[in-house]
């Protein structure tokens, strides 16, 4: 009997808890939609800009992307205000193309949706002025079924898509939702880290997203560069992807000349803000000479890592027992690749389950996990 009133009373406290919560999203969801509405009025009574008379603007809170909406039919551009408002974009929206190119000019917009057939500047216009005053703004056309093939061709103007009118509701805000995930999902790629191949050629990248892999010279598993000279000495320093996701050097611990070093042992330490990274050496040897300019240049190591960012110099003990541990090539390009998905993985794992750790702290956890193995 006891045990019933439990399982009762605790069914009891789920159900009124599920209730509370559908209450408080349904008011959360009418309030957004009241003040949506509110914004909606309010961007009708705006005064306009003598450049832009047509212009007539509503603002939302933290919107999912600002539109600007070119069209001469005013109902048309009534409902992407009404439509697209309500499901919280922001929206500005003009009846002439160089109206809209002047808000382009001066704005900051995410989408152009731009009507094709239009007297004076047509869609095709407005799609090239677009894309030569704001490249990475996407462009959307307004089309009819009698002109989609014309609205298919400014696609190699720079079109993302078109969208065909007439539309209902529900099919504007599918497309604008889809559109605006295609947007996202360009951003991330672009954004995402990808391997430059060094050749006498292309030379390095100075770009952050771009990690240079130098052609000729071998890499360590800890991201330690190696160069192999026709003395048999070994140059070496730390890699372009370890400065650029490790960050500037604002010191760094060199060996002292005559130092006896061993694979897989602490050789280089480099320190930001307080942190350090040690590096392994790469080979076992003896260190006969150090880059005594980075004491006053450690800027180098980020500047130039192949070239004025050298280390230091090894004679080697067992080349042709630790070479095989070295990737060079097309070898380290594909680990280059594997390296690149490994840290997005440990920095996402480390922001997820930072728990009591500071965001600083998970992100240097990444860094070293990622950098160094031994």
């Amino acid at each position: 009997m006891v045990a019933a009133m439990v399982i009762i009373t605790v069914v009891a406290f789920v159900v009124v808890d599920l209730v509370i919560r559908f209450i408080l999203r349904r008011v959360a969801a009418t309030r957004i939609r009241r003040e949506r509405e509110e914004a909606l009025e309010t961007g009708l009574r705006l005064d306009v800009s003598e450049d832009t008379p047509s212009l007539k603007r509503v603002s939302v809170d933290e919107p999912k992307a600002r539109i600007l909406a070119v069209d001469d039919e005013a109902i048309i551009l009534d409902s992407f205000r009404k439509i697209l408002v309500l499901d919280g974009f922001a929206v500005d929206t003009v009846e002439t193309g160089p109206e809209g190119l002047n808000l382009v000019r001066s704005g900051d917009y995410d989408f152009v949706f731009t009507d094709l057939k239009m007297p004076g500047m047509d869609g095709v216009e407005v799609v090239k002025g677009v894309k030569h005053l704001r490249p990475d703004v996407d462009v959307i056309v307004i089309t009819g079924y009698a002109t989609i093939e014309t609205a298919v061709e400014t696609m190699k103007y720079g079109a993302m898509d078109y969208v065909q009118k007439p539309f209902t509701a529900e099919e504007l805000v599918a497309f604008a939702n889809r559109s605006l995930l295609r947007r996202q999902d360009r951003i991330e790629r672009a954004l995402r880290p990808h391997v430059h191949l060094v050749t006498p050629s292309a030379g390095s990248s100075a770009s952050p997203h771009e990690f240079n892999v130098p052609s000729g010279l071998f890499i360590s598993q800890d991201h330690v560069w190696v160069g192999l000279f026709a003395n048999g000495l070994l140059q070496a320093g730390v890699d372009d992807f370890a400065q650029k996701i490790f960050g500037p050097v604002q010191d760094l611990e060199l060996p002292v000349p005559g130092t006896l070093v061993v694979k897989g042992r602490p050789l280089l330490t480099l320190t930001r803000d307080g942190h350090q990274v040690r590096f392994p050496a790469p080979v076992s040897g003896r260190v006969i000479a150090v880059n005594e300019e980075l004491d006053h240049r450690p800027e180098m190591v980020n500047l130039r890592p192949y070239e004025a960012g050298w280390m230091c110099w090894i004679e080697p003990s067992d080349l042709p027992g630790d070479l095989p541990g070295l990737r060079i090539g097309a070898t380290a390009t594909a680990w280059y690749e594997e390296e690149i998905e490994r840290y997005e993985s440990l920095r996402k794992g480390g922001d997820a389950a930072a728990g009591s750790k500071t965001e600083e702290e998970a992100s240097w956890d990444a860094i070293t996990r990622t950098l160094v193995r031994a």
